[in-house]
């Protein structure tokens, strides 16, 4: 199970990646790129997947349950954000995307650094 652990953790990490450069490739013209949608969704659920493995004891480590919460509250925020960004493309500005970058790098940060 270690290897399945370690493929989700890959997945997780490139969907974080793909949300991390859609929207500082967004901040050109101030648009939403369609692969921050993506990448956010394989982030959230490879995350959820590597949660319940690490809560289970079948895989990864045994998992901070304060440190998990918090970085799924920045993830769902993050989400109704490129959702609603992505329907309403209008109303994107730089400032919208800097916000999703933002709280991006927040959730890497309290990964690595928690």
């Amino acid at each position: 199970m270690e290897i399945v652990y370690g493929i989700v953790l890959v997945l997780h990490l490139i969907g974080w990646a793909l949300v991390l450069g859609g929207a500082i490739y967004g901040l050109r013209e101030s648009t939403m790129n369609k692969g921050m949608l993506h990448g956010i969704l394989t982030a959230l659920v490879a995350g959820l997947i590597m949660m319940g493995l690490g809560s289970a004891g079948v895989a990864g480590p045994e998992p901070n349950n304060i440190k998990m919460g918090i970085k799924l509250l920045i993830a769902l925020v993050v989400t109704g954000m490129v959702i609603y960004g992505d329907r309403n493309q209008e109303k994107v500005t730089k400032g919208y995307l800097g916000g999703i970058a933002g709280l991006t790098v927040a959730n890497v940060a309290i990964a690595v650094l928690w």
